[in-house]
């Protein structure tokens, strides 16, 4: 799977991919959350990150990732293409590549802490609120 950087015109795909997949994964958030963080997804945290996406022979987004300080903010993959090695593979970039070491993990979403720990991320703490001050218990994990 060959690792590509994001254009800013795809930033609208990226958006269409997050929501499909968090629709398919964050079965805690409501309709309200989801459309409170796409306009914040678009206009605002895709500029705060670098971005690596994975596209098929169509040029079609599989999955992307987002990097800041170390830190992987963001993971997210079509959700007809998990379990498909799209996740691992951004993951594998992020650490070898961009140097992440830490990551966020919605304590609602175990997958994802599955997932991490997997790839050998253990857990270091716990927040009681996620990043926008909502009663989204994150959990942080470290390499």
């Amino acid at each position: 799977m060959k690792i590509q950087t994001v254009v800013k015109e795809d930033h609208q795909e990226l958006v269409d991919l997050w929501e499909a997949s968090v629709r398919a994964s964050h079965d805690f958030l409501s309709e309200a959350d989801i459309e409170f963080l796409k306009p914040l997804i678009l206009n605002d945290y895709l500029d705060a990150v670098t971005l690596r996406c994975i596209k098929d022979n169509s040029h079609t987004i599989l999955g992307f990732l987002g990097i800041a300080g170390g830190n992987i903010e963001m993971l997210f993959v079509l959700p007809a293409n998990r379990g498909q090695g799209v996740g691992k593979a951004l993951t594998r970039y992020a650490i070898e590549e961009l140097a992440a070491t830490k990551v966020d993990v919605n304590e609602q979403n175990p997958q994802a802490l599955a997932f991490y720990q997997k790839q050998g991320f253990k857990i270091t703490g716990r927040s009681p609120l996620d990043g926008q001050g909502k009663p989204f218990p994150l959990l942080h994990l470290s390499l």
